[in-house]
């Protein structure tokens, strides 16, 4: 009878390991970035005009617990790849500023967020993370709106990046005065990792 009853403990201990896991998988959700559909916008202003521009997205993975609120994976930027309308300066945004042949990637990995996702459909949430530019890291809080339907999600967020407090060279002259700061518009797309 002891052994009988070892039995039955054993395999019903093993069932809720089971089940325990598989809920666990459920409950971490991997969702790829799409980067022909993911978008980076800038805004820059200077005292004559604003410059509107954007960056291309190279790849990344959002990895999220909505029961723990953590997350994980990378959105990287080819630092290159900046168009604001201007050869000149893009040129020089991509080679002076960002130093795009030493630091070709510009990153953002996030690590938590604080709201409520359903499982379908809009909600609002702030993003912590680590944005890294120049090889330097910084922590930075991101509000986002993020959309799922099925296996596809969209999120938008804005925040601003104090480039020239980060190390970044100031673009400024003696005549023209340009912002110490970018407004960044960002536009994920994707669809959950089978």
């Amino acid at each position: 009878m002891k052994k009988v009853l070892m039995k039955v403990f054993k395999s019903g201990a093993a069932a809720l390991l089971v089940v325990a896991g598989s809920s666990n998988a459920r409950a971490q959700q991997v969702y790829r970035i799409d980067p022909a559909q993911s978008e980076v916008h800038f805004t820059l202003g200077d005292v004559l005009h604003v410059v509107h521009g954007t960056f291309r997205v190279q790849q990344g993975n959002v990895i999220f617990n909505p029961a723990s609120g953590t997350m994980d994976g990378t959105v990287a930027v080819d630092a290159r790849s900046g168009e604001s309308g201007n050869k000149i300066r893009d040129r020089r945004m991509s080679d002076e500023e960002l130093k795009a042949p030493s630091f070709s990637m510009v990153t953002f990995a996030p690590k938590r967020f604080r709201g409520v996702i359903p499982a379908s459909g809009d909600s609002k949430i702030e993003v912590e993370g680590v944005f890294t530019i120049l090889g330097s890291a910084h922590e930075i809080k991101v509000p986002m709106q993020v959309h799922f339907e099925a296996n596809h999600w969209k999120a938008t967020g804005s925040f601003a990046v104090p480039y020239v407090d980060w190390g970044l060279k100031d673009p400024s002259t003696f005549v023209l005065r340009v912002e110490k700061a970018v407004a960044i518009d960002l536009v994920l797309v994707g669809d959950l990792a089978s």
